[in-house]
Formats: structure tokens, sequence, C-alpha cells
């Protein structure tokens, strides 16, 4: 996986977490996929990656609407964060965007803008070995709209000091590129890694 980053320079850098600096996402979907069992609903995995960047519970709230259930959302959205903070210890990196953490630290301001709960970012973080890389870290409590809109990528460019179209952002779902391009930021679009089991 290498990058060809777009022509600079820019000011400051802003990676999303899940499946972008961490290979996380299997594991969010057996969190999911055991918390909504619990209360007799499926979660299709193609959907599942479709909403790749939206927040916990407004994926629940889509869930409802979609398909007529009727999960409570705050106390779902507990039980599925619970099940994957069990599942911390095993996420791994995705090495190429975390190389590029390692090069740029130091060199420009860098920040982590997620759709998660902070708890569960800085946890995945500090598994990683990377959470004293960043300047900020904005999550799902920072922002009242989330991925698709621009909000996350806003507020980690006001908390950096940085213009918002000197940024670049690295992402890894359609809803995270569509939240970069609404801040009118340049983006890298990081593949899914070759899993080899």
């Amino acid at each position: 996986m290498n990058f060809i980053l777009p022509p600079g320079p820019f000011d400051a850098y802003i990676f999303d977490c899940d499946g972008t600096l961490a290979d996380t996402m299997p594991l969010h979907y057996r969190a999911w996929c055991a918390a909504l069992r619990e209360y007799q609903a499926e979660f299709p995995e193609a959907l599942f990656y479709e909403l790749g960047g939206v927040p916990t519970e407004r994926i629940i709230e889509i869930l409802n609407e979609r398909h007529g259930h009727h999960i409570p959302v705050h106390e779902a959205y507990e039980r599925k964060e619970a099940l994957f903070r069990e599942l911390i210890p095993h996420i791994t990196p995705i090495e190429p965007v975390v190389e590029l953490v390692h090069q740029f630290h130091g060199r420009h301001p860098l920040a982590v803008a997620s759709g998660g709960a902070r708890d569960i970012v800085t946890r995945t973080l500090a598994g990683l070995g990377i959470l004293d890389k960043f300047q900020a870290i904005v999550t799902a409590e920072d922002c009242q709209r989330g991925k698709p809109a621009p909000d996350p990528f806003l507020e980690a460019a006001r908390q950096l000091g940085v213009t918002p179209s000197r940024c670049l952002v690295f992402e890894d779902t359609s809803t995270g590129i569509a939240a970069a391009q609404a801040a009118g930021m340049q983006y890298i679009l990081v593949p899914p890694p070759v899993r080899t089991s």
C-alpha cells in the first residue's frame, strides 16, 4: 500500500481512526452482531461497511428506520461499545498509515477525527502506541453532526489552528471522504487492508 500524496504543502494532517489507522472494522462488526443478536436484530455486513464512519447511535437509529426495529438506542450503543472494548487487545495497526504518522510527527500538526466514542478512540490509539502523536482528537462527543457532515474535520482544523483548505485527510470510507470534501479538504482514500486469515 503506497500513497501518492496530492501536491501540497499541507499545514496539517487529519486521520480517521477505524479502518484508517487501526484495522478495527472486522472487530466492530463482531461487536455489532453480538449486541444486536440480543435484540433479535441483524446487521447485514454490506450495510455495516456502507455506514462506515457514521456515529454508533445514528447507525442504530438507521437500523430502526430501515428495518422497523425498536432497538433502544442508548442501551444498544452502550452494549455494542462494551463488547468492542473486550476486543481492543486484538486491534492491529494499518502499518503504512501509522508509518506516515511517525514521519509527520514533530514536523506538522496531526489530528484524529473519528465518529467513534472518545473512550474507544483513545484506547485504540494507545493500543497502537500513537496516542501521544496527535495534538487534537475529535470524536462523536465533540460534534452535533457526525460524518458525512464536515463538522469533525472542521473542528479538528480549528483545534489545530489551521485553515481547513490546508489540511490533508486520510479516510477509508465514502462517508468520511464526503465529510472531507464538504470541509474543503483534500484527502487520501485508504484501501482496506489485505488480510491473510
